[in-house]
């Protein structure tokens, strides 16, 4: 169960909406673990009860008015106690390598297209990748353990991006294309 833990991880470094949330959500967790405006809501209702976080109290009361959301201790305790946990790889799924095994029985027609447009998404988010580090993770300012990791956890995305590219273009040249 990761997504509270991605919740509690957001609201720890800053406290926020829901809304605020899902957009943070968009353009960083969400590259390595997503969820959707209402799986969000629905996490910050149980992690409320859970009395892991509170909303915040409004400065000036008004109906429809976004809730702000912070950690509480308990919070903070549970997500220190789910970081020391040990957890066991999950295996891998990949839609687009069981259809590569499924056209092996049935026939390759459009997968090439296919691997192609897989490509060339996995090359957009690798140079998107790029673009954060070189903008958010200049070398001198790489100095901080938080820093150092919240840079490790990109340094994956771009290593994962690297290897599709690079799978995606040895297939393709083994299938006959340049």
């Amino acid at each position: 169960m990761s997504l509270p833990h991605a919740i509690l991880t957001a609201l720890l470094e800053k406290p926020s909406s829901g809304l605020e949330l899902t957009r943070r959500f968009d353009k960083s967790i969400g590259y390595f673990w997503s969820a959707t405006h209402q799986q969000i809501y629905r996490e910050l209702g149980k992690l409320e009860q859970a009395g892991h976080i509170r909303a915040l109290p409004a400065p000036v009361p008004a109906r429809g008015q976004k809730k702000e959301y912070e950690v509480l201790p308990a919070g903070r305790t549970e997500l220190g106690d789910w970081v020391a946990r040990t957890e066991d790889p999950k295996p891998m799924r990949a839609a687009l390598l069981l259809r590569m095994r499924a056209a092996a029985v049935v026939g390759a027609s459009g997968l090439r297209a296919e691997l192609h447009r897989h490509l060339a998404l996995h090359q957009e988010q690798l140079d998107e990748y790029l673009a954060i580090e070189a903008r958010d993770f200049p070398s001198e300012r790489r100095h901080s353990e938080p820093d150092r990791l919240r840079h490790l956890v990109l340094r994956g995305g771009i290593d994962m991006e690297r290897f599709w590219v690079e799978w995606l273009t040895g297939a393709l040249k083994e299938l006959g294309e340049e």
